[in-house]
């Protein structure tokens, strides 16, 4: 373990002691959100993306250190374990490192290298590669073994090439050597499989990958997982190769590699042959497959990691996007046949009524819909309406400007905001059975237009009722390893939840399960209790809750809200457990509490020093000090709305040289891809977010940011809208590729360098009712 710790520490460049503090609080159970936020002391400020990378890497170190165990204990077991090798395997680093140095000594069923060392080849082998001047034919003659397979000097000889090919192959510096050379110089290289239809829509995705090769060590994640699906579905030929050209009789790039590594140069001796035949053999048939299936999974691996990091950071993003707040809203969930669900909750997220409606085909019951929606929003005093970004998403944003454009016109000063809002996931929330347990009363198509409602309210406390992998804003979400996405996704949402806090007495079970220490079952307990109950009046009536107990309630508290409570501090991110902290500062400025929470020119003239003790510390005290200053701070920023282009509601509206306004729904280290309104995303290529370079276009934004873009060119036939941030940069002219239009590198191409407000306040309820009856005379 110490061996661990140090190594974490060197990894992390902090303190062992920091780790190790760390480590203990992780092993007693506690959480990374309780430790970043509630015990900076013992760790001495380790954040949570430490903790997280700490956590992760720590599992690792545990694992490899077991193997490393189980794999000593074998080798000693076969009583092969020599000193040096004992050395060599407690000191590698990676369990690809410890696997290669097992790999001579691993179990397994006989090879013809084994038959060959078992008839007794062994000798031969070593004093034919010592002493190449000897003849191999007439060394072989003393060695011939009918009944052990080998019944003349020929058989004897192709022995001695699976005898030592196996030997090189099995060698864990050559092989390490190899990969690695392999990782630099060779090619990931993909074709269309032969008898595959090119013009099929399905073969037709990966046409960007039907010739490419690009060097496998820089080969970015998304493109990729691109080949890998590619080969998967079978569409694509995929394959590990050397950029070079193979001349008939004298050796490959890496045969003279393992010959260099051997020592041995051809020197026309009788037995160079031999030997030459054997190196062919070591990297054509032990080496070359078996490489480039390492190195696939590596960069499989690598790909994944970065792909789930992109997920993780999108969700992240979304989860932390802007709350409109406590306003009445109306959901809609556009349809065209089947009709506009609609759905008013209230300021609490509480449904307050639902209709369906019918503007489009095939009724195009416009009037009618307008009649309903108005009503809607005279009776329940409706002042933002959310509208679903699925189809007929524009011509219900129409709708939408339609009715809130006649409303005004007959209550001047009545403010009502429409915004266009992703549905990604309400589907599947609305038939998940949490829907069904929390609004039973309710037909199934209603809910996602409740669901589209609420996610405008607070995008945090409805989108963690639904699986991370349903809300759209991965990559290859399904081609990646899915128990490390889950693991990441659960560690994103967990953070998010408890770095913004949770409403005891509002939150659903969903949402408070994700609080640091609560389970399903806890989470469940606690809705339970309230129903039971009424609101909790206090933190410490968290205690009364079955199967809550001690060390929950120390993990939990801190991030549970009350409003409106017994005690002021019950909304805040204070720690139950230092409100002794508390009373000390409220005795030294002589001052209630309500006179000095929120006071940032009572707070700052305090000195955190003056109420540290053994217990809490100097940075306990400061983080104490900044919640009552700002008590229950939210860390989300202000909500604002995209305002989508008149006019422009399909991609064939859309022309090169347009300016609009759209908002970021994806990002990937690529480029990030914007929502127009238009039903098909378009794609800001890293090359074209800012005049300066951008490595990642997470450095310019973030999925949920509202941004101005301009349109450089649509490909109709494969819907793809290319566009720029750079706002001074012309078009393609009709015809041409666009500069941020994305193609892999063609052949022979390569990478590397060497190519280039505040929230609204609800208007009263009878200057609506006033506006509808308006609208209803008139009609």
């Amino acid at each position: 373990m110490n061996k661990i710790l140090l190594q974490l520490a060197g990894e992390l460049k902090v303190r062992p002691a920091q780790v190790n503090a760390a480590v203990e609080l992780l092993d007693g159970g506690a959480t990374v959100p309780f430790i970043a936020r509630y015990r900076k002391e013992a760790t001495d400020g380790l954040d949570d993306t430490q903790l997280r990378e700490l956590e992760g890497r720590l599992g690792y170190l545990r694992e490899l250190e077991e193997r490393r165990a189980a794999v000593l204990k074998s080798i000693d077991e076969q009583g092969r374990l020599t000193p040096e090798l004992r050395a060599a395997i407690e000191a590698v680093p990676t369990k690809q490192e410890l696997e290669d140095l097992y790999l001579p000594y691993k179990p397994r069923r006989r090879t013809k290298g084994m038959i060959a060392r078992e008839a007794g080849l062994e000798p031969l082998a070593d004093k034919l590669f010592a002493d190449p001047t000897l003849d191999p034919a007439v060394e072989a003659a003393g060695f011939v073994n009918a009944e052990a397979g080998f019944a003349d000097a020929f058989a004897v000889l192709d022995g001695v090439r699976d005898l030592l090919s196996e030997r090189w192959s099995e060698d864990a510096t050559l092989v390490g050597k190899l990969r690695e050379w392999l990782w630099e110089e060779g090619l990931l290289k993909s074709k269309l499989m032969d008898g595959k239809d090119e013009n099929n829509a399905d073969v037709a995705k990966f046409r960007d990958y039907f010739d490419y090769d690009e060097p496998i060590g820089r080969v970015p994640s998304h493109r990729a997982l691109a080949v890998f699906r590619g080969r998967t579905q079978e569409i694509l030929d995929a394959k590990l190769v050397v950029d070079e050209e193979v001349v008939p009789g004298q050796p490959t790039l890496a045969e003279g590699r393992i010959a260099r590594h051997l020592g041995w140069s051809h020197a026309k001796r009788p037995s160079d042959d031999l030997i030459r035949k054997s190196i062919a053999w070591t990297w054509k048939v032990k080496l070359s497959l078996s490489l480039e299936r390492d190195l696939f999974s590596r960069l499989r691996e690598e790909a994944e990691k970065v792909a789930i990091k992109v997920f993780a950071e999108n969700l992240r993003d979304l989860l932390l996007a802007a709350p409109a707040g406590p306003r009445v809203v109306m959901g809609l969930d556009p349809g065209i046949r089947t009709g506009v669900k609609v759905a008013v909750v209230d300021a609490t997220g509480k449904v307050l009524d639902t209709n369906t409606v019918y503007p489009h085909e095939p009724r195009k019951d416009w009037e009618g819909s307008i009649h309903t929606l108005g009503r809607l929003c005279a009776t329940h005093g409706v002042n933002l309406i959310a509208i679903g970004n699925g189809t007929a998403s524009r011509e219900t944003d129409k709708l939408a400007s339609d009715l809130i454009k006649r409303i005004q016109q007959l209550a001047p000063g009545t403010h009502i905001e429409k915004v266009v809002v992703s549905e990604a996931g309400a589907s599947v929330y609305s038939a998940s059975e949490f829907a069904s347990k929390e609004l039973p009363d309710l037909d199934v198509s209603l809910r996602g237009a409740v669901s589209i409602a609420r996610r405008l309210q607070d995008p945090l406390a409805e989108l963690v009722k639904i699986e991370p992998k349903s809300i759209g804003v991965g990559q290859y979400q399904h081609d990646v390893n899915q128990g490390e996405l889950a693991k990441s996704l659960d560690a994103v949402i967990e953070d998010c939840v408890n770095s913004v806090g949770v409403d005891l007495n509002t939150a659903s079970a969903p949402l408070l399960a994700r609080v640091s220490g609560l389970s399903t079952a806890v989470a469940n307990s606690i809705v339970r209790w309230r129903d039971a109950n009424g609101a909790f009046k206090n933190r410490q009536q968290l205690l009364d809750v079955s199967g809550l107990g001690a060390k929950t309630f120390e993990l939990s508290a801190g991030f549970l809200r009350i409003n409106g409570g017994d005690n002021p501090l019950d909304q805040s991110g204070v720690h139950p457990e230092t409100y002794p902290v508390v009373e000390k500062i409220l005795a030294k400025v002589s001052k209630p509490l309500t006179e000095v929470m929120g006071r940032s020119d009572v707070i700052r003239a305090l000195k955190p020093e003056a109420f540290a003790d053994d217990t809490f510390g100097a940075i306990t005290v400061k983080d104490i000090l900044a919640e009552l200053e700002k008590p229950g701070r939210d860390p989300r920023p202000d909500f604002k709305v995209a305002r989508f282009n008149d006019g422009v509601e399909d991609i064939k509206d859309l022309q090169p040289g347009m300016t609009l306004e759209g908002t970021v729904s994806n990002v990937a280290q690529f480029g990030a891809f914007v929502d127009l309104g238009v039903h098909q995303d378009g794609l800001v290529h890293v090359s074209q977010l800012s005049n300066k370079f951008v490595n990642d276009a997470r450095e310019v934004v973030k999925t949920g940011d509202i941004v101005k873009v301009k349109v450089l060119e649509v490909d109709l036939a494969r819907k793809r809208i290319s566009l720029t941030m750079k706002l001074d940069t012309a078009p393609a002219p009709r015809g041409e590729r666009g500069d941020n239009s994305y193609r892999p590198p063609a052949r022979g191409e390569r990478m590397g360098g060497k190519r280039a407000p505040a929230q609204a306040q609800a208007q009263a309820p009878s200057a609506m009712a006033a506006a509808f009856a308006k609208l209803q005379t008139k009609r």
